[in-house]
C-alpha cells in the first residue's frame, strides 16, 4: 500500500509544470535539488517520463515566480504552470433496493465499495546524484532544430575540421582538436557549474570537464575532442528515447478527434471537441470517432471500442448505455448526451493518471537512487587513486596513469543506472494504462508482481453485478408465455430484477402486453390485469397464501434457492403458472481468469456479504474457497489474518462495504464499476471489468520487474568489463564513454519493449 500523503496546511498550495527539455533521471535530480533550494518549496516530484514537475510550497505568487527563475538559472528548461485539476466526484454507491414484491434475500446489493485511501507522491529526491545539464531544449520537432541537435552538429563539424587541418599543416593539429572541443565543452562547463552551485556537483557534466581537461593537458586532445563529440550524441539519443517514450501515452489524446457535431436549438454546427460542455447534445455519424464521453440519448451502432479497452469485437450499444471518447461509431446515427469535459474524458484522465503515478518513485527506484548518492563520489575517489598511486607508489608513467583515472571518470557515470528503474517503470505503467490496467505508481506497480493471495469481493467484480434469468420453468403454456406475462407485469419498474426479466424478454422478442389494474402490494408481489386474465407475480411464500403449490414445485423451488437463486412465482387465477428463477451470474471470463491467477501462484478466495447459498453457488462453479455474510469489519480481520500468515494480499472491490478491507491490503484495486471508481478509488484499477485483467497485472508487474534486472545487468556489467579493461590498458577514453551513453541507451531501448507487450 502507498503511505497517505501529508496532510497540507492552509498555508500551503501545489503546483504542477509541464517542463520542456527533460530527458534522463539525472535532469530530474538537477531540477529537483535546484528547486528545493527555493525559499517557501516544501517538496518536489519530478517525472521525467511525463514531462512534469509538482512543487509543493507556500501559497505566495513569489514563491511560483522564483521557481521559474530558479529553472531559468539552470538553463536550457522551459517550464509552464499547469491549470489545477478538479478531481471529479465518484458516483454515490447504489443504494440497496427493496423490491416490492420479490422476497430476494438471496439476491446481494451489498458488496460494492469506494475506496477511500489516497496514494502520495514522494518527492524525486536530493542527493548527489549526477544530473545532466544539457543544452536542452523543446522535446517536440526534429532532433536537428532543437538546441541539444545544433550544438551536436557544431561539436560534429568542429571535429571534422580539425582532422582536416591536421591533415594538411600537423603542426596546428593540437590547437585545432582543442578549439573542436571546447566548441562542445563550453556550453557543457557552463551548465556544470551551474549544476554545482545550485546542489548538484557530482554531475556527468563535472566529470566530463575533468576528463576533457585533463586529456588536454597530457596531450591527448584529439580523444578529449572526440570523446566530448561522443558525450553529446549519446545526450541527444537518450533525449529522442526519452521523447518516444512520453509519446507513447500522450498519444492516446490523439485518439479524440479535434472536432464535433454540436445539436442546438434544431440546428447541427461544428465545434471544437475541447469546448463541449457537459450536458450538450452531440450527433455521432456512422464511422465517426467519439468525440467526448456520453450516454446515447437516441440511436443504436456498434462501437468499435479497440482503441481505448483493446477489444476486438465491436459492442453493440444503445439509448441509456455509456460511450467513450475515442471509440469509434460503426453503423448507426447516435444523439449522445455529454457526460465529461474534454479535460475530464476517459482519455484524458487514463492520461492524467499515468503522468501522476511516475511522479511516485518505486522502492527499487528509491534505492538506485541512494545508491547512486555514494556511487558517483566514490567513482571521483577511485578515478584520482588510479591516476596517482600507481605512479607515487610503483614508479608508473604519470601520463599513462592519469589517462587511465580520467577513463574511469567516464566509466563510473552512474547514468544508465539511474535510468534503468524509472525507464522500465514509465513504459510498465504506460503500457498498462493503454490496455485499461491503471497503477497509480511505480511502489503499485512493484507490489502487483509480489502477491501471492487475492481476496475477490463477489457482486460486480466476479459477477456482472446484475442479476439474469436463469430458469423459465413453465406449469402450463410454453416458456415464452411465462416470460410475455410476468414481463407485462414488470414494465415500468426499475428494480434490477424487475429489469432482468425485462431484458430476457426484449432478448427473445417475446411480445408483452399491456396490464392493466397493476397494484404493487408490500413486501409481496405485483399483481393485475392481462388479457382479462388476473395475474399475480410475487415471493414462494406470498404465492402460497394465496393457493397450494404442489411438494414437487416446492421441492423444486427449494433446490433452485439453494444454488443462490432468487425465485419469483407466477399465478394466473390463482393457478401456479410456472416459475422464473434469477442470479447474478459470474462474467464471461471469470473462470479463466481465476484459473490465470491461479496458475501464476496467485491463490483467490471470495469474500462477500451475499449468503450462504449464493456464495457457496458462485464459488462452486468457479472453483474458489468462499467466505459468505461477511460486514465490513469482517473482510478486514480475513485480510490481516492471511497477512499476519506471511502472505501477500491485494483486496479487488468496487463497493463501500469493501473499504476497510482495500485499506488494509497490501494492493487495493478497483474493479470497474464506472470511470470515476476506476480512476479515482484506488491503488490501481482494471478500467474494463475483466477478471482476466487481474492476472494480465500481475504478468506486467513481474515482466517490468524483469526488465529492471535486466538494465541494471547491461549497466553495471558494462561499466564492469570496461573498468578491467581501461585499468589492464585495453581500452581508453573512447570506450569509455561509448560504455556510458551505449549503456544508457541500451537500457532505455530495453525499458521500451514493455511498451510493445501483447496479452
Amino acid at each position: 500500500m502507498t503511505a497517505k500523503a501529508p496532510a497540507m496546511s492552509e498555508a500551503q498550495s501545489t503546483t504542477r509544470y509541464r517542463v520542456e527539455g527533460m530527458d534522463c533521471a539525472g535532469c530530474a535530480t538537477r531540477i529537483s535539488n535546484a528547486v528545493k533550494r527555493v525559499p517557501g518549496v516544501e517538496d518536489v516530484s519530478v517525472s521525467v517520463a511525463a514531462g512534469t514537475m509538482t512543487v509543493r510550497h507556500q501559497a505566495s505568487p513569489d514563491v511560483g515566480d522564483a521557481v521559474l527563475r530558479q529553472l531559468g538559472a539552470l538553463g536550457g528548461y522551459t517550464a509552464t504552470p499547469l491549470a489545477p485539476r478538479n478531481a471529479p466526484t465518484p458516483p454515490a454507491a447504489p443504494a440497496c433496493c427493496a423490491h416490492d414484491h420479490h422476497d430476494h434475500a438471496a439476491h446481494d446489493h451489498g458488496d460494492g465499495h469506494h475506496h477511500g485511501h489516497a496514494t502520495s507522491r514522494e518527492g524525486a529526491g536530493a542527493g548527489g546524484l549526477h544530473g545532466h545539464a544539457h543544452d536542452h531544449g523543446s522535446s517536440t520537432g526534429p532532433w536537428w532544430r532543437s538546441p541539444r541537435g545544433m550544438l551536436t552538429i557544431a561539436c560534429g563539424l568542429a571535429l571534422g575540421a580539425a582532422y582536416l587541418l591536421g591533415q594538411l599543416q600537423p603542426t596546428l593539429g593540437h590547437w585545432a582538436f582543442t578549439a573542436a572541443m571546447l566548441v562542445g565543452l563550453v556550453p557543457i562547463a557552463r551548465r556544470a557549474f551551474v549544476s554545482a552551485r545550485l546542489g548538484t556537483p557530482f554531475s556527468i557534466e563535472m566529470l566530463m570537464v575533468i576528463a576533457a581537461v585533463g586529456a588536454t593537458i597530457i596531450g591527448a586532445t584529439e580523444e578529449a575532442a572526440t570523446v566530448v563529440l561522443l558525450f553529446l550524441i549519446g545526450e541527444l539519443l537518450e533525449g529522442v528515447a526519452a521523447g518516444r517514450a512520453r509519446a507513447s501515452i500522450q498519444a492516446l489524446t490523439g485518439l479524440v478527434p479535434a472536432t464535433a457535431l454540436l445539436e442546438h436549438e434544431g440546428r447541427t454546427t461544428e465545434v471544437q471537441a475541447a469546448t463541449l460542455a457537459v450536458g450538450s447534445t452531440i450527433l455521432i455519424r456512422p464511422g465517426d470517432r467519439i468525440a467526448a464521453d456520453g450516454e446515447i440519448l437516441e440511436g443504436e451502432s456498434a462501437i468499435d471500442e479497440a482503441p481505448v479497452t483493446g477489444e476486438s469485437t465491436p459492442r453493440r450499444k444503445g439509448r441509456g448505455e455509456a460511450v467513450f471518447a475515442g471509440t469509434v461509431n460503426g453503423d448507426g446515427v447516435l444523439r449522445l448526451r455529454v457526460t465529461a469535459a474534454a479535460e475530464d474524458n476517459t482519455i484524458a484522465r487514463v492520461v492524467r493518471l499515468v503522468e501522476e503515478a511516475q511522479e511516485s518513485k518505486a522502492p527499487t527506484e528509491r534505492f538506485i537512487d541512494r545508491f547512486s548518492r555514494y556511487y558517483t563520489p566514490a567513482v571521483l575517489a577511485v578515478g584520482a587513486l588510479v591516476a596517482v598511486l600507481p605512479p607515487l607508489l610503483l614508479g608508473g608513467s604519470w601520463g599513462e596513469w592519469v589517462y587511465k583515472g580520467l577513463a574511469i571518470l567516464l566509466i563510473g557515470c552512474p547514468c544508465a543506472l539511474v535510468i534503468s528503474t524509472p525507464a522500465a517503470i514509465a513504459a510498465g505503467l504506460s503500457a498498462g494504462a493503454r490496455r485499461g490496467l491503471l497503477m497509480k505508481g511505480g511502489a503499485v506497480l512493484e507490489g502487483l508482481g509480489r502477491i501471492d493471495s487475492i481476496a475477490l469481493d463477489k457482486t460486480g467484480t466476479l459477477t456482472e453485478g446484475r442479476p439474469r434469468v436463469t430458469d423459465l420453468l413453465p406449469v402450463e403454456g410454453d416458456a415464452r408465455a411465462l416470460l410475455s406475462r410476468a414481463a407485462s407485469l414488470e414494465t415500468g419498474s426499475s428494480h434490477p430484477l424487475a429489469l432482468a426479466i425485462l431484458a430476457r424478454a426484449a432478448a427473445e422478442g417475446v411480445e408483452v402486453p399491456s396490464a392493466t389494474g397493476a397494484v404493487a402490494l408490500g413486501g409481496k408481489g405485483v399483481s393485475g390485469q392481462v388479457a382479462g386474465e388476473g395475474l399475480f407475480l410475487g415471493s414462494p411464500a406470498a404465492a402460497a397464501e394465496r393457493t397450494a403449490i404442489p411438494p414437487e414445485w416446492t421441492a423444486r423451488i427449494g433446490a433452485l434457492n439453494g444454488e443462490g437463486k432468487s425465485v419469483s412465482v407466477l399465478l394466473v387465477e390463482n393457478r401456479l403458472a410456472g416459475i422464473i428463477a434469477m442470479r447474478d451470474e459470474p462474467r464471461a471470463d471469470a473462470k479463466a481468469g481465476l484459473d490465470a491467477l491461479k496458475a501464476a501462484g496467485v491463490r483467490p478466495v471470495m469474500l462477500t456479504g451475499d449468503n450462504r447459498p449464493t456464495a457457496a453457488g458462485i464459488g462452486e462453479a468457479l472453483g474458489l474457497p468462499v467466505h459468505a455474510e461477511l460486514l465490513p469489519q469482517d473482510k478486514q480481520r480475513i485480510v490481516r489474518e492471511m497477512q499476519g500468515q506471511g502472505r501477500r494480499v491485494a483486496k479487488v472491490g468496487d463497493g463501500i462495504n469493501d473499504a476497510p478491507a482495500l485499506a488494509a491490503a497490501d494492493i487495493g484495486i478497483a474493479m470497474g464499476g464506472g470511470t470515476d471508481v476506476a480512476l479515482e478509488t484506488a491503488d490501481a484499477a482494471v478500467l474494463h471489468g475483466r477478471v482476466m485483467d487481474l492476472s494480465r497485472m500481475v504478468a506486467l508487474s513481474r515482466r517490468t520487474m524483469g526488465n529492471i534486472r535486466q538494465n541494471i545487468t547491461i549497466a553495471l556489467g558494462l561499466k564492469a568489463v570496461f573498468l578491467v579493461t581501461t585499468i589492464l590498458g585495453v581500452t581508453g577514453l573512447w570506450p569509455a564513454i561509448l560504455a556510458d551513453t551505449g549503456a544508457t541507451v541500451l537500457v532505455t531501448a530495453n525499458a521500451m519493449r514493455l511498451l510493445r507487450v501483447r496479452d
